[in-house]
């Protein structure tokens, strides 16, 4: 009797723990299905939680090419940077760019293109999401560049206006039309500008992307302007962090020119016909129609849509806009100027006080070749590890180190054919930061 009642104990009690351990395998199981089928990137409709993040890391991860270690180059080992710099003096390693061809043939599929080429399809953040974006993108060239940009500061919450020349090859624009139409929120400019340097066709060409802009059902907080040898340098929830950080002000260079740089708007300048140069009259100018001195800076900017809307507006903006026509490189003192003019939505004063260098403003980070030099001297910063186009550096892997520890939100020039790698590594960086914002790499 008493060895009947314990076999059936026993009996229970492995029943209990069949039970229990069936049950929790139904659990996991479930549970697994579940993460699986939240975790489907191409099934996403909100921003994704947490558990997913990692999981579309890895499918999304961009991973530099070759034998580098970009996350020792990033933290700056000599050796690394050493290697890399070397790499780059090999003629079989130098970069081939893609073909505007290879672009036509691969968007024929724009969601095989998009995926092959991971583009960021869904938004992070709801805080980005509410916080959006526009950029104004003028380029001329290289269209594999151009592509590798907007896939670094691509969210489909934001928008995105390109500016192709005018006298760019026609291969190149059918390309960077076709890259477009992959796209619900990247579209070419209504009107294209025959680019000429140094002349007024360079704002012009902004002015047209920031028309467009503004007639967008996107209602973006924010324009930033950029070039085909830009990259940044924050992923956009950091952009977006920096821009909300700026309570409404404006970022740019902006100080009194020196000496040199007055003749520029002191005369009448021309583009000379059948040509892509601009050339000075001996037409003085007359005085600006502007409140205040005018003042030195930079093409590139970030600027709040109130100031973008003053800009087609605001009567003193659109004097000034219309005396600026015929002087020379106008894009360098034009938004610097009208920055300081206490109408135009935030502005800084015109006060010396507030005068502000392209190292201390937030739109581009630029190595000037004749500031160069050795830090413990004073210098700004160090000697340029690529090479230089008119005085400003290409930068180079040598570079990265120092790059990733500024504010700016870009930095420009960049050239695949002078080195690749500091592009390569920039692109691993941004997309690991993307979806670890908390991981510090340094």
């Amino acid at each position: 009797m008493l060895l009947t009642r314990l076999k059936r104990n026993l009996c229970r009690k492995h029943l209990h723990t069949y039970i229990f351990s069936g049950s929790l395998l139904l659990f996991l199981t479930v549970a697994l299905i579940n993460v699986i089928t939240e975790c489907n990137i191409n099934n996403i409709n909100e921003t994704p939680n947490r558990v997913c993040m990692a999981s579309y890391y890895m499918t999304l991860i961009l991973t530099a090419s070759g034998e580098k270690n970009c996350t020792r180059i990033i933290r700056g080992d000599d050796n690394e940077i050493r290697k890399a710099l070397l790499n780059n003096l090999i003629v079989k390693n130098r970069k081939v760019c893609a073909s505007p061809k290879e672009y036509l043939d691969a968007t024929k599929d724009c969601k095989a293109f998009r995926k092959k080429r991971k583009y960021i399809e869904f938004s992070l953040s709801k805080e980005e999401v509410d916080f959006p974006i526009a950029y104004s993108m003028v380029i001329h060239d290289n269209v594999e560049m151009f592509e590798r940009l907007l896939r670094a500061i691509y969210a489909p919450h934001n928008i995105y206006c390109i500016h192709m020349d005018k006298k760019s090859p026609e291969s190149f624009q059918e390309a960077v039309r076709a890259i477009t139409s992959c796209f619900h929120n990247v579209f070419v400019a209504s009107k294209l500008e025959n680019v000429v340097y140094a002349s007024w066709s360079r704002v012009q060409a902004d002015l047209n992307c920031m028309k467009n802009l503004l007639q967008s059902k996107v209602e973006w907080k924010y324009l930033i302007n950029t070039c085909g040898t830009d990259f940044p340098l924050k992923t956009n929830a950091e952009i977006v962090s920096t821009l909300k950080s700026l309570n409404g002000k404006n970022s740019m260079e902006s100080e009194s020119p020196p000496s040199f740089k007055k003749r520029r708007w002191g005369y009448h300048y021309v583009v000379k016909p059948d040509t892509n140069y601009i050339a000075r009259t001996d037409i003085k100018k007359e005085p600006p129609p502007v409140p205040v001195p005018i003042f030195s800076g930079s093409a590139y900017i970030v600027v709040t849509v109130e100031f973008v809307k003053a800009l087609f507006e605001n009567p003193i903006a659109k004097q000034f806009i219309q005396w600026a026509k015929d002087t020379y490189s106008p894009d360098e003192y034009l938004w610097a100027t009208l920055n300081r003019v206490a109408v135009m939505p935030g502005y800084l004063p015109a006060h010396l006080k507030y005068d502000i260098s392209d190292i201390n403003a937030i739109a581009r980070l630029v190595k000037w070749q004749s500031l160069e030099g050795e830090l413990k001297n004073g210098a700004p910063y160090k000697q340029c590890t690529g090479t230089h186009r008119r005085e400003v550096c290409i930068y180079g892997t040598g570079d990265l180190n120092w790059m990733l520890q500024q504010h700016h939100l870009f930095a420009n020039k960049f050239d695949p054919h002078v080195d690749d790698n500091v592009i390569q590594c920039l692109e691993e960086y941004l997309r690991y930061k993307a979806f670890h914002p908390l991981v510090d790499l340094f």
